[in-house]
């Protein structure tokens, strides 16, 4: 799976893409990532936005 900042809104046109296959180590490097980049609060919302962006890799690839 993968999360794209492409395709997030961001005033940073920030262009960085995550991948994994383990979940959890995704979805905790994208949430450092949106925390320490681009100011985002640490918290269960911030994790389920970012969990409903991950897409399969190969589709992304497309």
């Amino acid at each position: 799976m993968m999360i794209d900042c492409r395709d997030m809104p961001s005033d940073s046109n920030c262009t960085l893409a995550i991948a994994g296959d383990d979940l959890e180590d995704l979805l905790d490097a994208a949430t450092q990532h949106a925390i320490t980049k681009h100011g985002h609060e640490e918290g269960p919302e911030l994790r389920e936005g970012i969990r409903g962006g991950l897409k399969p890799v190969e589709s992304a690839m497309a």
